[in-house]
């Protein structure tokens, strides 16, 4: 069953809206996600310099995007939580760690795909 409100452009726009909001709340409260995205444009031009083909280039933007995506989802688990309420609570914690341990999944794979790429720009004959 579908809500009643916008449809069609008007729906796009207004989701297009509300995800730019959550991009301004990642930026103003997260210094993690401040971090990530100043690093994520400082590696995504490099990608276009060792990245060998398209393929591989794309590769290395899809780790920078993985770490954002991880921890846009990271702070709204945390907000949830902390919006439930401030008392200590097993399951709050665990959703917090869960959480955290997507960012640092991701965090590794990027610097495996990364590492590996340098090794492979500064040492391929």
């Amino acid at each position: 069953m579908s809500k009643p409100g916008k449809s069609g452009l008007a729906r796009l726009l207004a989701a297009t809206r509300y995800s730019w909001q959550g991009f301004r709340a990642a930026w103003l409260h997260e210094a993690a996600f401040r971090l990530e995205v100043t690093l994520a444009l400082a590696f995504v031009p490099l990608a276009f310099i060792i990245g060998q083909t398209l393929s591989h280039q794309i590769a290395l933007i899809i780790t920078c995007a993985l770490v954002i995506l991880a921890e846009v989802i990271n702070t709204a688990i945390e907000s949830i939580i902390d919006r439930i309420g401030t008392e200590r609570d097993p399951l709050s914690g665990q959703a917090k760690d869960l959480g955290s341990a997507a960012v640092f999944v991701t965090l590794v794979l990027f610097l495996l795909v990364w590492t590996a790429s340098f090794w492979h720009y500064f040492h391929a004959p």
